[in-house]
């Protein structure tokens, strides 16, 4: 006689029981899929910084949790490498007691101070218990902010000036078109003038750095960022050709855009070559532009002169675009016409302001001789006030040339 099979007796008597008492399955204490709470990351994108920093994921439960709910994590490498970019610091499991919405996974971001395309990596959620994954991957993007063309815009417009003019040979120019900055020309000044002239003499809030500065399609570009850096909160750039080239006299043009913003402070601008000798501002200085950023219609050509700090005396005189433009949109060149025992400023070739020894109210004339170029964006300080939350960075200075002519 044939024997019924294991799995048909079972049917009959699961039938037969369902009548009376129905198949009973244990309970395990797991919650039924269709009640599961859920759990969900977002993406984030951080700035890599000069300084190692923590950033925090926030892992987020969804509904209603009675028990504990687990997941698991791991960081995944990508462009940003573990150890190198980034490291994972929380242990790889999260652990939702019941009532809990939230947790969070330490990270730590590696900086370092190289120009870097930028980079992302990955958090990985597996290994749910009592939840379900609703996402379960977050991306982590590392935006470098050592480089400098990011958001930059460089004006196609503007004002220009020839390159030759009747009676002047061109004697010196650069126009930033190798891919580096002339550094045979150039020095960077870097630092934030502590400890002998913190602020750099005017309670400014930058600190200094080569890398905020950038050759692009043929421009000098000085970016100001928000970006702390050893004790200061603001980053930028100032250039000197102090010891490497100075001029006495002739005409200079300077093609430039600058930055706006309540709290910036660009400047083009010229020390007396003798300022080691003898001092600020017995050594004479030339702004031929400033700009207050919170003006952006507005720059300023200012001489600064005396004997000593507390005799200290400047001239200054406004220049005002019409309308509604201001200098971030275009370019204009800021020039000098220099001779001796007179200084002429101009914008786009209109004079608006003329210097001789009689401007000086019978201080000493120490503007008939050498000079150095100066190309600086400052942060706060005396001449624009600190900047606040309607500052936006990072914010350019763009230089398309600089020309002098005797």
């Amino acid at each position: 006689m044939k024997k019924p099979h294991f799995f048909a007796l079972f049917l009959i008597f699961c039938t037969v029981s369902t009548i009376y008492l129905g198949c009973i399955k244990e309970d395990d204490g797991t919650p039924g899929n269709v009640n599961l709470p859920t759990i969900t990351v977002s993406d984030l994108t951080v700035q890599e910084g000069d300084i190692d920093q923590m950033v925090e994921l926030t892992v987020t439960l969804n509904g209603d949790n009675k028990t504990n709910a687990v997941v698991r994590f791991a960081g995944v490498s990508a462009t940003a490498i573990a150890d190198g970019d980034f490291q994972v610091l929380t242990i790889g499991q999260l652990i939702f007691a019941a009532g809990e919405t939230q947790k969070t996974i330490q990270i730590k971001i590696v900086a370092d101070e190289a120009k870097e395309a930028k980079e992302a990596f990955q958090i990985k959620l597996y290994n749910p218990i009592n939840v379900k994954l609703t996402q379960d991957i977050a991306t982590i993007t590392i935006e470098d902010d050592d480089d400098n063309t990011v958001g930059l815009i460089i004006p196609t417009g503007g004002y220009t000036t020839p390159t030759t003019y009747p009676g002047y040979n061109l004697v010196w120019s650069d126009e930033f078109n190798a891919d580096t900055l002339n550094t045979s020309v150039w020095t960077f000044e870097t630092g934030n003038g502590c400890p002998s002239n913190c602020g750099w003499g005017n309670n400014e809030l930058q600190y200094y750095r080569n890398d905020n500065t950038s050759i692009v399609n043929g421009n000098l570009v000085i970016t100001a960022k928000k970006q702390n850096f050893g004790p200061s909160d603001y980053t930028s750039s100032r250039l000197v050709t102090k010891g490497k080239k100075q001029f006495k006299f002739g005409r200079i043009d300077i093609r430039a855009a600058l930055p706006e913003g309540k709290g910036l402070w660009p400047a083009l601008w010229m020390l007396g070559s003798n300022i080691d000798a003898v001092g600020w501002p017995a050594c004479g200085e030339i702004d031929i532009m400033e700009l207050a950023g919170s003006l952006p219609n507005r720059i300023v050509g200012t001489v600064h002169y005396g004997a000593t700090v507390s005799q200290h005396q400047f001239t200054s005189v406004p220049k005002y675009l019409d309308g509604t433009a201001n200098f971030q949109d275009e370019f204009h060149v800021f020039s000098l016409k220099w001779v001796v025992d007179k200084i002429e400023f101009l914008v786009d070739d209109v004079v608006y302001q003329t210097i001789t020894p009689a401007s000086l109210n019978g201080a000493s004339y120490p503007f008939n001789k050498n000079f150095f170029f100066v190309f600086n964006v400052a942060v706060g300080g005396d001449f624009p006030g600190d900047p606040d939350n309607s500052t936006p960075f990072p914010q350019n200075m763009v230089v398309d040339y600089v020309r002098v002519f005797q």
